[in-house]
């Protein structure tokens, strides 16, 4: 065991003093390594970023809510023939409130953009969602400070909003939003609640830059009530989402008059089409991103190979006097594995070193994330691809016979 460990030592140390005695050739040699290395780390953190924004939005849409609208998730249909279904009205809503036994609460929502004032500050492009009284119920949702609109204050159309938190930082930065008046559009509403932070969703658009009305007002001076809307549904349990979501269905075909033999001119949407989706589109990304990282690494592998190949036609007389003096021809073999794979790590830190910055750079574009889950995968990769690459001229100088590598000149 002592002796083993005396021979990878050495070997490191021979391989290491290889490296540091031809430092240019070296760094030349490894830019393929870094190349892939940047790539293969790069894709890793857009791909880790993504997962992580994804299933943050994703617990937001909520696994026991269904999403009756006009349009499916996902694509996949005729886009002429949905356009031409109806819209989903508020009078749909109210048959699910009243006919659906599996419904734990239903929320209508529409949504605009408009400016929003106070005093002089201005906010432009804000959404204005039109909802119920039981939108925190139904979404999940978390009230900072404050409180929702009622019930009463929902059917009575009075004009009371509650803000995202964003909107309540930058209209009000040094007091409280409670009680003011602002200016959504042309028309005057009393904060009555601030939500929680939420975030945005996949990283794109932002859900804290929102405020909350009455959906009878909302109809009334932000749209018309022919304008279409989407239907929130939450199911008593998690256990029975897929029987309400057939019970939903069947109040919205009793509801739009369809018969037995008609198809659904609505779609009924939930996390899960989110998530088969996002899956379908990550194994694409993925394998696009790991064909062109293979070629990197393919690319950089063959130029550790041809170097070490060098590296053991240069050194012939070396190891003819190394086995001459007794070293095995397993020692020779590792200590051109040792140099190939340092080679290779010396690539992979520096790729990481580069990758970094470029990950923090892309971060204000799309999430990244570079856990050390990555680097640690990505610095084996590297040391991988210098065993593979190392393997064929280590094996070449632990064959050669002693005595013609002592003649070699």
């Amino acid at each position: 065991m002592r002796f083993m460990v005396s021979e990878i030592r050495e070997g490191l140390l021979i391989a290491f003093q290889a490296v540091r005695a031809n430092k240019m050739r070296s760094v030349l040699t490894t830019l393929g390594i870094v190349i892939g290395i940047v790539s293969v780390t790069l894709m890793g953190t857009a791909i880790e970023g993504l997962n992580r924004a994804f299933n943050k939005s994703i617990s937001a849409i909520g696994a026991d809510v269904l999403y009756v609208q006009k349009w499916p998730w996902g694509g996949g249909e005729d886009w002429w023939r949905i356009r031409n279904r109806p819209d989903i009205r508020i009078q749909h809503a109210k048959a699910i409130e009243r006919q659906a036994e599996l419904a734990a609460s239903v929320s209508p929502v529409s949504g605009t953009g408009r400016n929003v004032k106070y005093g002089r500050k201005l906010i432009e492009g804000i959404v204005i969602v039109g909802t119920n009284a039981d939108y925190l119920r139904t979404t999940g949702a978390d009230i900072a400070f404050g409180r929702f609109f009622t019930a009463m204050e929902a059917e009575g159309g009075r004009p009371v909003c509650v803000i995202g938190s964003e909107v309540a930082e930058n209209l009000f930065p040094n007091e409280t939003p409670l009680g003011k008046t602002i200016k959504l559009g042309n028309y005057p509403y009393r904060v009555v609640g601030v939500l929680e932070k939420q975030g945005s969703f996949l990283g794109l658009q932002s859900l804290d830059t929102r405020a909350y009305v009455p959906i009878d007002r909302f109809f009334t001076e932000f749209a018309s009530r022919r304008s279409g809307l989407s239907i929130l549904v939450k199911s008593a349990t998690l256990e029975l989402v897929d029987e309400a979501k057939e019970e939903v269905r069947g109040v919205m075909r009793k509801a739009r008059g369809l018969k037995p033999k008609q198809e659904d001119d609505f779609a009924i949407n939930q996390q899960e089409i989110l998530i088969q989706t996002f899956n379908q589109i990550g194994v694409v990304i993925a394998g696009v991103g790991l064909f062109i990282t293979g070629m990197a690494l393919f690319v950089g592998g063959i130029g550790i190979m041809n170097i070490m190949f060098v590296s053991v036609t240069e050194r012939t007389r070396e190891i003819g006097i190394r086995m001459a003096i007794g070293a095995p021809r397993r020692t020779i073999l590792q200590q051109f594995l040792m140099e190939s794979a340092a080679l290779c790590l010396l690539g992979g830190i520096i790729g990481l070193i580069i990758a970094f910055p470029l990950s923090l750079i892309i971060d204000q574009v799309l999430p990244t994330a570079m856990p050390l889950s990555i680097v640690g995968i990505a610095l084996l990769i590297s040391v991988f691809v210098g065993v593979v690459s190392g393997f064929l001229p280590a094996y070449r100088a632990s064959r050669l016979d002693p005595v013609d590598a002592l003649r070699y000149e």
